[in-house]
């Protein structure tokens, strides 16, 4: 291969590592994996660290080997295509947000471990948005903040406490460039803060086709305390949390000018971003609009998105805490302190309301809605007294529910059996699907996985049969097991030889496997399954029927009744008869939410309803064949239809916090013993729990596309996007 060639490849592949394309490509992520596969692993899977740990003169020896090389083209030939492909779902059918494209705003975005951004489930769905924004070439553009120390890492003390401790990034080892202008020095943007004016750097995340602009506040000019607002995701006070918002909200707004980009509507991922309004409205004053006129204006650009269904959620604000850090707003619009408080309160006559951050994006929103159908209804008898004289169902709050980017949550091992299945076929009988989906699919299958045609051939036998689901199920809780147990001997503070013995021999590969993974927050109520503990140590200790549980979570660093939570559950791992059967893995990250919703043969969820608004992690369970066991609480209570996983509970909550709590424990375990339980181990002559493999089919079928960000963007560019 010429020198030329060679760094062309080189080139190509330093390019394709700073695109977070890569993170839902599986042939992209083994080119740098084999580069290194030691590093990959302890390197949060980060191909610019690989880049970084493989030399120049390394990388052009390897690109020597033909099959490496050709291996590399293919991706980047792919990549390619990708980001250069016309005939498109947002070229077709939103073009004209290619030139005045959606803004969208999320105080977190959570697209990959490498880039550890975001706290939790709102994270997850910003970052999943972004992705199937590019996936359908939708004319979209995200704005947050870069937090040079990211969310916490978690480690859990002797007292089996969680302690929280950060690791500053480093952005010269992250898929992200700095924003220069054309002469290549750093854009810079300014807000006032308090009586200061603090400057902004900002950095270009690159997803697929949709950039991510970062806010920065770590600029040499600006006061420490200004420097470390954009420290830690939801770091601090609600001082810190007030400055933090203005950054976003403000900062957003006017790097977007600067970079000459002309959004066509302003997407408010929760009321964090809704100072963004009074900025648009400023903007609109000084181009001499009255300020009735220029809210009404501004109000035409905005929409919203709440997640919240629990009123302490919501962020409120003192008056004083309004007045110090944002009485230019007064100033800007040229209104009282007391007319700004009115923006925030839903009775502007009541000095000692706070400040509500969603009542102000719902008071400058043409638009705004829920993220579940029930959630739907919740908020709109939470936001009712907005709207005095409008019946509850007709408060002016919709519903687009939550979905899931499917091809960046589907594991490896899930992408490779399915691409093999659609391009191979599955013998004689399946000639006819596997011509069609050669002809469709080709290499780039990934564009057809948001395919319900697909999905629907899956309850066809003839194109995969049980034995085939049934073997890959398999493969996958062994290879949980075998990353819990890597993990945990990681986790244990002293090892001895005897230990690392007892570790490879920890859990079960035959037994029933249930998953539990999220924000430890109270209501999702973790420790539910275990208020029968006898019980369910007699469903552990069943030697026909074994049941085991694989637990992971992190607490807000500030919610101790959450820690006690996650302090129960690994008390019980450790010195309860629960030991062996029940573990909990530390330090929960996208990566490990990978493993367990791929591993798990059930993906428990017993939020206290209806408090979960939408929940996302059990939708990412589908495509793997994992099936969920919850209440029928956001999502679920849309996706369960009784044939594609198991429902805790009717269709209905008592008020009593104590009554619903003791029913839902009780139905919890009837379900698991009634249900579960004999579904998993009723099997044929042949070893095959057919009614159980009937199960995965039907959730695949019909929850995968269902539940899918694909879904979920198109709904949100024909409701919102595109109509004013």
């Amino acid at each position: 291969m010429s020198s030329s060639e060679i760094s062309e490849l080189v080139n190509g592949l330093h390019k394709l590592a700073r695109n977070l394309w890569w993170t839902w490509d599986q042939e992209a992520q083994e080119v740098f994996q084999e580069l290194s596969p030691r590093s990959w692993q302890n390197l949060y899977h980060n191909a610019v660290a690989i880049l970084h740990e493989v030399s120049d003169y390394e990388l052009r020896v390897r690109l020597q080997d033909r099959d490496f090389a050709s291996h590399a083209r293919n991706v980047l030939r792919d990549f390619d295509s990708y980001m250069n492909e016309k005939d498109t779902w947002g070229r077709k059918n939103a073009p004209a947000l290619h030139k005045n494209p959606v803004a969208y705003f999320s105080a977190e975005f959570g697209f990959h471990e490498t880039l550890p951004i975001a706290a939790g489930g709102l994270g997850i769905l910003a970052g999943d948005h972004t992705k199937s924004a590019s996936d359908l070439d939708l004319g979209f553009v995200g704005i947050s903040l870069f937090y040079r120390e990211g969310y916490f890492q978690q480690s859990i003390d002797h007292n089996n406490w969680q302690t929280e401790f950060y690791s500053r990034l480093d952005p010269r080892n992250l898929p992200l460039e700095p924003v220069l202008d054309a002469k290549g020095k750093p854009v810079i943007v300014t807000v006032k803060i308090a009586m200061s004016e603090v400057k902004l750097l900002a950095w270009r995340v690159n997803v697929g086709r949709v950039p991510v602009y970062l806010l920065d506040a770590n600029h040499p000019e600006n006061e420490q305390h200004f420097r470390d607002l954009t420290k830690r995701v939801y770091g601090g006070d609600s001082t810190t949390r007030i400055m933090q918002e203005i950054i976003l909200g403000v900062g957003g707004v006017r790097l977007l000018r600067t970079l000459g980009i002309q959004p066509s509507t302003f997407h408010m991922n929760e009321g964090h971003a809704a100072f963004l309004a009074l900025e648009i409205i400023r903007e609109k004053m000084l181009a001499g609009a009255k300020l009735n006129d220029a809210i009404a204006a501004s109000k035409k650009e905005c929409i919203f998105t709440t997640h919240t269904p629990v009123e302490a959620g919501h962020d409120r604000f003192t008056s004083e805490l309004i007045a110090y850090a944002g009485h230019k707003f007064a100033d800007q619009l040229k209104i009282s302190h007391e007319q700004l408080m009115a923006f925030g309160r839903v009775d502007a006559k009541d000095a000692k309301e706070p400040f509500c951050m969603t009542v102000l994006a719902l008071k400058v929103s043409r638009a705004a809605n829920a993220v579940s159908e029930l959630h739907g209804q919740v908020s709109r008898e939470m936001w009712q007294c907005m709207f005095p004289g409008v019946a509850k169902d007709k408060v002016p709050i919709g519903h687009i529910t939550n979905g899931i980017h499917v091809a960046g949550w589907m594991k490896g091992t899930v992408r490779r059996f399915w691409r093999t299945r659609l391009t191979s076929g599955n013998g004689a009988q399946a000639s006819d699907t596997t011509r069609f989906w050669k002809t469709k699919a080709g290499h780039d299958w990934a564009s057809e996985i948001n395919s319900a045609e697909f999905w629907r051939k899956i309850l066809d036998p003839n194109f995969i049969s049980d034995e085939e689901l049934w073997a890959l199920r398999y493969k996958l809780r062994r290879e949980l097991l075998e990353f819990s147990r890597r993990r945990l001997l990681l986790q244990a503070q002293r090892v001895t030889h005897e230990d690392f013995i007892a570790f490879d021999s920890l859990l079960n590969p035959d037994a029933l496997t249930i998953g539990f993974a999220r924000r430890f927050a109270t209501y999702k109520r973790a420790p539910l399954i275990f208020e029968q503990l006898e019980n369910i140590v007699r469903l552990t200790r069943d030697q026909k029927r074994p049941v085991q549980f694989v637990f992971a979570g992190k607490a807000h660093p500030r919610d101790d009744a959450g820690k006690q939570y996650i302090q129960k559950i690994i008390h019980l791992s450790k010195f309860s008869d629960l030991k062996g059967s029940l573990v909990f893995i530390e330090n929960y990250d996208v990566h490990v939410a990978r493993q367990m919703v791929s591993g798990c043969d059930v993906w428990l969820n017993n939020p206290r309803r209806p408090l979960e608004a939408s929940g996302t992690s059990g939708m990412k369970a589908g495509c793997q064949g994992c099936l969920n066991l919850s209440i029928l609480d956001g999502w679920w209570r849309e996706g369960y239809d009784g044939t594609n996983g198991f429902a805790i509970g009717p269709d209905s909550h008592s008020e009593d916090v104590l009554e619903q709590d003791r029913a839902d424990s009780a139905n919890l375990y009837k379900a698991l013993t009634e249900e579960v339980i004999p579904a998993f181990y009723d099997r044929d002559s042949n070893g095959i729990p057919r009614q159980w493999i009937q199960k995965i089919r039907s959730a695949m079928a019909t929850l995968v596309v269902q539940f899918s960000t694909d879904r979920m963007v198109r709904e949100y560019a024909e409701k919102y996007y595109l109509t004013k």
